[in-house]
């Protein structure tokens, strides 16, 4: 009974290593072919409209009432110390540093990620990508490629606009509905708030650009291998690669915010 027990876990753990180690020569893989040409541009375009354009709707919302509920409860909570006037900062490096890449990439994984996941897992099952091996087409630089370098160009965007909608929303809360002053709201953001910060929170959307690209074309491309076949493949294949992104994008920035704090 103890050897059967030590056995399962063993091969359990040898096939987690095995899972890991086939990740990382797919990330290796894409990374090459997107560094050396020819680079499928019209995919590239195509997969920036779907990403980042599409995804605009719901990065608008989401920015918008995290920064008022940020307006909400930071003024509450500075006003018992008498600090209400360093609502401006609060909110703008609550959001530059930390809320905006999370934020912003946790919805383009639920939105665009298991899309993705999903539309190449379909890809997969009804035998499309070997169609594309057939005809000489190399799958990662007509599938894998143009969603890295679509997510690397549109994550930065979204969470810049994330930001701004957020500190927006701060300032309709703060200043319009609880009287801070606006010079007050802005001017002190302008004093707290450095290029550092700002630029702690584009490598994070970058990183986080990767992690969703890296995670959901791996996921989509081996759908069957790893998953199972058919739409029960599928299902599982766009499940974890929502999940695993989301856990790693958590995990990724407290390193991150680790290492440039």
């Amino acid at each position: 009974m103890l050897k059967e027990w030590i056995r399962k876990i063993g091969a359990a753990t040898l096939e987690s290593v095995r899972r890991m180690g086939l990740m990382g020569i797919f990330l290796a893989t894409a990374f090459l072919y997107t560094i050396i040409p020819p680079i499928k541009f019209g995919r590239v375009v195509k997969q920036i409209h779907f990403i980042g354009l599409q995804s605009m709707i719901v990065i608008l919302l989401t920015g918008l009432f995290a920064g008022m509920v940020l307006g909400f409860q930071g003024y509450y909570s500075l006003s018992r110390f008498g600090s209400d006037a360093f609502l401006g900062p609060m909110v703008g490096l609550a959001l530059i540093k930390e809320l905006g890449p999370v934020l912003s990439a946790l919805m383009v994984t639920g939105r665009a990620g298991s899309a993705v996941a999903a539309e190449i897992g379909i890809m997969r099952i009804s035998e499309q990508i070997d169609a594309l091996d057939l005809m000489g087409l190399n799958p990662y630089r007509y599938l894998i490629v143009p969603n890295f370098l679509a997510a690397l160009i549109s994550m930065p965007l979204l969470t810049a606009i994330f930001d701004v909608l957020g500190i927006f929303g701060g300032y309709l809360i703060g200043v319009k509905l609880l009287g801070v002053s606006s010079g007050v709201y802005f001017g002190e953001m302008s004093h707290y708030v450095e290029m550092a910060d700002v630029l702690e929170g584009v490598y994070k959307s970058l990183s986080f650009g990767v992690l969703i690209a890296w995670v959901s074309t791996f996921k989509g491309y081996y759908t069957g291998i790893l998953t199972g076949f058919g739409a029960e493949g599928v299902s599982k294949a766009t499940t974890q690669a929502v999940v695993l992104t989301s856990v790693l994008i958590l995990v990724w920035d407290y390193f991150m915010t680790s290492a440039l704090f």
